[in-house]
């Protein structure tokens, strides 16, 4: 169906390790430390490129500050809706961090409720808990997202 849960990671040597830059173990990292630091690369890059550009350059970009942070994530995975035990389509979710984080990026001045949504549907369609929207508008904006409704604290 998907990346799954549980599925087991191996830790390799990247380059940000070998420079001495920190690195981030995504496996065993909190999940609201692993939700930190990716906003905190949206920010990066968004303080870098500015407003204005298509969405799929912000994915480009955070897709490498992920990287440069160890933290993998496939951009662009697909992942398959059923409906009554039978396949209807698929999504492709924007980057997906396997069994632990969807990202859903935009690019418009200011996100709709439609946009959430469609979050919160990724979740349930992939069996994944946790979900970022990020907008690279005007200026950043992040919401988390939750597969099982939540109260805010």
């Amino acid at each position: 169906m998907i990346h799954g849960k549980g599925q087991e990671y191996t830790l390799k040597m990247n380059d940000s390790q070998q420079s001495g830059k920190p690195s981030i173990v995504q496996p065993s990292m909190d999940l609201d430390a692993l939700t930190e630091a990716v906003i905190g690369c949206a920010y990066r890059v968004h303080n870098t490129l500015g407003p204005g550009f298509l969405e799929k350059v912000y994915e480009n970009a955070l897709g490498i500050e992920l990287r440069e942070q160890g933290i993998e994530a496939i951009a662009q995975a697909p992942v398959n809706v059923f409906y009554r035990n039978q396949p209807v389509g698929e999504f492709y979710a924007d980057l997906l961090i396997p069994g632990r984080l969807i990202i859903e990026l935009k690019a418009v001045n200011d996100i709709a409720k439609e946009h959430e949504v469609q979050v919160v549907n990724y979740l349930a369609a992939s069996g994944i808990d946790h979900g970022l929207l990020i907008n690279f508008g005007p200026s950043v904006q992040v919401k988390r997202k939750y597969r099982e409704y939540r109260k805010r604290e």
